[in-house]
């Protein structure tokens, strides 16, 4: 996958996981395109563990929906890291 394909897919990805979650989410396109690219990751390591090709934990660039999915994933535990971190602060 070119880098160009990988920064628009991780924007996609980004943006529908903003508004699947819940919430305010205070970031702008360069966090959410970030988002997007690193729940990629996410996502194509979560595929690894259900291919049988013997690679467990392979790091990877991923389709959309599992791109999705890692965003969400991404974005939940940034969020519980700032309900956390506003508590004790």
């Amino acid at each position: 996958m070119g880098i160009i394909a990988f920064i628009i897919i991780g924007l996609i990805a980004g943006l529908i996981a903003r508004a699947i979650l819940p919430g305010r989410q205070s970031m702008g396109l360069i966090a959410t395109t970030l988002l997007g690219m690193v729940g990629s990751l996410v996502g194509g390591l979560i595929g690894s563990l259900f291919e049988r090709n013997g690679k467990l934990f392979e790091l990877r660039t991923s389709g959309i929906i599992m791109s999705i999915v890692g965003a969400i994933i991404v974005l939940l535990i940034v969020q519980s890291a700032n309900k956390h971190r506003r508590v004790h602060a």
